[in-house]
């Protein structure tokens, strides 16, 4: 009999490991290799700047499996080793230590990270990024002291960290060089929202300013010069101004890249043995009508099963509605959409939006393209229809979409 086919998944992330979940769920029975260059055995990456940052959430309950699950499911997890080149000619993966590892059909997760501050004295002590279980364990005992925190950017990150450092009872500037809070990712009227929810809370906000210098003495930081040139003191800085997507591999191994690995919508790459799924992935959504990079928990959690069932042939389609959400101080949201500035025209709203529990809806000529439930639950699944109503087309009646005595799910 021939030899059952090898699987290796470069990268140990969330959607790696539900990946390996699935091929094993579907009955595949060959050899997977789960490579991370982490310590950590796969975790999700929303508690780091929610409940474990805020000590609230145990360190067991950020991982993926328990610790036996993978010797369980005979998923050969090698922790701490670097996949360093891909020959899609020979079907191998190169390692640091300069062994190689065969497959047939090769998944790559191996995420984002944090764009980093190019400025002067950008890597003095005290400069944080959150990415990894240990960024968030230094956070976290950083914001114990106290202390002036200065944060680089008002994108979900920074507000999320500017939260857990107002909890932890730090001064919060935040420095943005947009005209307002998440202007890139909800458009300046809900982001007005954020924003004032943190000046509600002590937080200050530089808008159209970005980090022009950092100041330190004897290694650390104890400054930051502002585009505008203000000072601001500075105790910890943390950086959040987005991330960038780990394609290096792909990109050297000749598949095709562009914000991302591009995928299909079945998460193939340009080789045909060789998929993309959560950060890393650039794939076309036959919903949306686009390529689209999310760098989303949903968007991992989904998607690394969509490709597993993928590899093993089955007939994929992966059209999922883009899903976040967010926890700050009493303020818990889910989103699903992309409301970004330029494909929407119009705001609807049901509910209390001063009081900040509502829904609010983005449409653009009259169809649902996003909508975003404000502690108000059990409502995103019916948001998600709209969306997907809309995207074929279907026109909602703006009245009816307003009145919070309407079920959704009439509508």
């Amino acid at each position: 009999m021939p030899a059952e086919p090898s699987y290796v998944i470069v990268g140990a992330s969330l959607a790696g490991a539900k990946a390996a979940q699935t091929l094993r769920e579907e009955g595949f029975g060959g050899p997977i290799v789960l490579l991370g260059d982490e310590a950590e055995r796969p975790y999700e990456r929303p508690p780091l700047s929610k409940g474990y940052l805020l000590g609230r959430d145990e360190k067991s309950s950020i991982y993926v499996h328990d610790e036996g699950w993978y010797a369980e499911h005979d998923v050969d997890l090698r922790l701490g080793v670097t996949a360093v080149a891909i020959d899609p000619a020979n079907r191998g993966v190169r390692l640091a230590d300069g062994g190689v590892i065969g497959y047939d059909k090769l998944l790559i997760t191996t995420g984002a990270s944090p764009r980093r501050l190019d400025v002067a004295a950008g890597d003095l002590d005290g400069v944080l990024y959150l990415r990894t279980v240990q960024d968030s364990e230094r956070l976290s005992a950083a914001f114990r002291g106290g202390g002036t925190v200065v944060i680089a950017g008002a994108g979900w990150i920074g507000l999320e960290v500017a939260a857990a450092a107002r909890e932890a009872g730090c001064e919060v500037t935040v420095v943005e060089p947009a005209p307002g809070a998440l202007h890139a990712s909800l458009g300046p009227e809900l982001g007005g929202m954020f924003a004032d929810l943190h000046r509600g809370h002590g937080v200050r906000f530089r808008f159209g300013e970005g980090v022009g210098e950092l100041r330190g003495s004897a290694g650390r930081v104890n400054a930051v010069i502002t585009s505008a040139g203000t000072e601001l003191a500075a105790d910890i800085v943390v950086v959040g101004i987005g991330a960038t997507p780990n394609s290096g591999l792909a990109q050297a191994a000749g598949l095709e890249v562009g914000n991302g690995i591009l995928a299909d919508a079945a998460l193939r790459t340009s080789d045909s043995d060789i998929y993309a799924a959560g950060d890393v992935a650039n794939a076309f959504n036959p919903l949306l009508g686009r390529r689209i990079r999310v760098e989303h928990w949903g968007n991992a959690l989904a998607g690394g099963p969509a490709a597993a069932r993928s590899m093993l042939g089955r007939d994929v389609t992966y059209d999922q509605v883009p899903y976040f959400y967010s926890d700050q101080y009493d303020l818990g949201m889910e989103c699903a959409g992309l409301p970004e500035p330029g494909r929407y025209d119009q705001i609807l709203y049901r509910g209390d939006r001063d009081g900040r529990e509502f829904v609010a809806f983005w449409l653009s000529g009259g169809v649902v393209v996003a909508g975003m439930n404000v502690n108000v639950w059990d409502v995103n699944d019916d948001i998600q229809a709209l969306i997907r109503a809309g995207a074929a087309g279907e026109h909602v009646d703006p009245a009816r979409l307003a009145d919070p005595d309407i079920p959704l799910t009439q509508l």
